[in-house]
This record gives C-alpha cells, structure tokens and sequence, in this order.
C-alpha cells in the first residue's frame, strides 16, 4: 500500500509540473517571448540564491543531526587513524565543496543576462591552469599518502602476540578457525570440503596439527586490547569482510589469502553501555555483492575480556573431535582408581 501511495505522490506531482509548465508557457505567449524569456531569467537567478542559501544550510544540519551518530565512536586503536584521515578528507574537501558551489550559484545570478552587459571570452591563461593543476595535485598526493600509510599499517606483520583467527566467506555465511595449543592451523585441502561430514573447511585429519583446530560458523570471539589477525579466505565467489564498527574492510579472495588486523578497545558489554543500546552487538558483514542471499551474510562479533575468552574456549570442542567423536578423549570411558570397598583397599 506505502508503495502504491508513493507511486501516486510522484505521478501526481508530475502532473502538476507539467500544467505549471503549459501555463508558464501560455503567459509568455500572452506575453511575447523576449519579455517572458527577462521574466524566467530573473525567477531563475533568484531560484539559484535561494538553492545556494537552503542547500548550505541543510549540509550544515545533516552534519549536526547525525555527526558521531551512525556509527559511533571507532571501536579498535588503528580505527582512530582511519576516522581521522577521513575528517582530514572532509574538512579538505568540504572547503573546496563550498568555496566552488557558492562561486558557481552566485556566478549564475550575477552574471545572468543583461543586453546591457557584453560577455568578456577568457580563452587561456597558463597561471591558472598550473594553479588548479597543481594544488589539486598536491593535495591528493597528501590525501593518497595518508591511505596508504594507514593500510599498510594494518595489513602489515601483526604483533607477535596477536591472537590469529582464519575467516572463511562461503555463499551466504562466515566460518572461524581458531588454531589449537600448538598455536599453528593444520593443513587444508579444497577436494575434502564436505558439509556433510563436517568438514567445511576441507581440513585434511592426517596433519596432526589440524586435530585441535577450533572451528566455529556466524559467531567469532575476540580480546579486548589484544591485536587479532584475520586471515581471509573464501570457498566459492569474492566476499569482502566488514567491520564497520573497527572501520576495517578486507577483500575475501577464492585461492588468495587476505590479511588484516586491529586491537579492539571496548567489549561488546562496554559498546552497549556507551550506545545506551542493550541489544547492540559488533557485526561482521559481507560488503561485496556475491549473489541472491547476499544481504543475509552476517556474522557477530563478540569482544570479550581475556578471562572471558579462555573460559569460552575451554567449552570448544575441536573440529577433529566433532568428525570422530570416538577419539576425543573427552569421550573416554572413565577409569575408577578408587576401591569399591575401602575396607578391603590393599588385600588380595
């Protein structure tokens, strides 16, 4: 119905348009059209005044209504660089955006046309063309500088310590490997992915260092204050990791492993307090269109204290253990050492 009612607002507005237009053009009949072309040319340079005035102010007061408040404050340490390169592109940008919009609708009013007034040709001047070849020049070289820093930054060596987790995108989910004790992820083939058998990443069970790989699907945990890497892969079609709330984004290539990597500053716990929103949890999506249940592909992100996250990983059962139940020792048969009859303990 909101659609049907939306379609009829538009068609009706166009209507109106179109009989405002027929009159216009009456009149100048009525008229004659050189004095109906003076009158249109007067309402024309003043449409643009007032355009220029209304326009700058509702720049200014989207910017007041929803500056800091779509996205919140960055949630990771090199987050802070990001957002601070892009107030150093907007602030540039946003001189040039209203020295060259005020110049341009002011011009339009200023110089309309007058019989009285012959128009000056400017064909060339060498000056001004270096002047606005130049300055832009530099100032985008410093802006492009600025970005490549900040990437290299994280998608250089991680810390040493940095917890390292593998995201895998497939059509439409994420799935997280987290390596074992042994801190090193075992082996992985393409040909032994079976959903069906629980192997979705096409671990190969003959390493011995896949046997304790943790593996997870739409939840990852994270530290607090600790660096994680990611290290990106897809199954299938190109995904793309976004973490919007950490501002860090990183292509999900089939056969080409991506890194990234960032130090949280706040648990998920502490966001929600400072948002005043009880329901709030980090998100990881998928930023790259990659087919019909693209919008679907979701992943929470939960950032946790470090006691936090040890005791969520000692309830993980390895991947290994999940395929062959009948090796995990967890699944054992218990060995009673105690006697039955402590009275008896030590006779034969």
């Amino acid at each position: 119905m909101s659609t049907i009612f939306l379609l009829l607002i538009l068609f009706l507005g166009f209507l109106i348009t179109f009989q405002i237009a027929k009159a216009s053009e009456y009149v100048g009949v009525l008229k004659g059209e050189k004095k109906n072309f003076e009158q249109n040319n007067r309402i024309n340079g003043f449409l643009m005044i007032a355009f220029l005035v209304l326009g700058l102010i509702g720049v200014y007061w989207c910017n007041e209504l929803y500056r800091g408040k779509i996205l919140g404050e960055s949630a990771s340490k090199h987050g802070e660089e990001i957002d601070t390169m892009l107030y150093i592109t907007i602030a540039i940008t946003g001189v040039v955006f209203v020295i060259t919009q005020v110049l341009l609708f002011w011009f339009a009013y200023k110089y309309q046309y007058s019989e009285k007034r012959k128009a000056y040709y400017f064909p060339h001047d060498n000056r001004l063309e270096i002047i606005w070849t130049v300055v832009p020049a530099i100032a985008l070289t410093v802006l492009v500088g600025f970005g490549l820093f900040y990437w290299f930054r994280i998608t250089g060596e991680a810390p040493k310590d940095a917890l390292q987790i593998e995201v895998t995108g497939k059509q439409f989910g994420w799935i997280f490997r987290y390596p074992g004790s042994d801190n090193t992820f075992g082996k992985k083939y393409y040909k032994n992915i079976d959903d069906a058998k629980n192997n979705t990443l096409g671990l190969i069970w003959d390493d011995p260092y896949a046997h304790d790989d943790i593996v997870v699907n739409n939840e990852v945990y994270i530290i607090k204050d600790q660096a994680v890497k990611l290290i990106i892969n897809s199954r299938d079609v190109v995904h793309d990791v976004g973490l919007v709330h950490f501002r860090q984004k990183m292509d999900a290539v089939p056969g080409t492993p991506t890194t990234l990597w960032f130090i949280p500053k706040y648990t998920t716990d502490e966001m929600k307090k400072k948002l005043g929103n009880p329901e709030f949890e980090y998100e990881l999506s998928c930023d790259q269109m990659c087919g019909k249940g693209h919008y679907t592909m979701r992943a929470v992100v939960k950032v946790v204290t470090r006691e936090e996250f040890i005791l969520w990983r000692a309830k993980q059962k390895p991947n290994y253990a999940q395929v062959f139940p009948d090796k995990d020792p967890s699944n054992a048969p218990k060995i009673d050492t105690l006697p039955k009859n402590p009275a008896t303990a030590g006779v034969q």
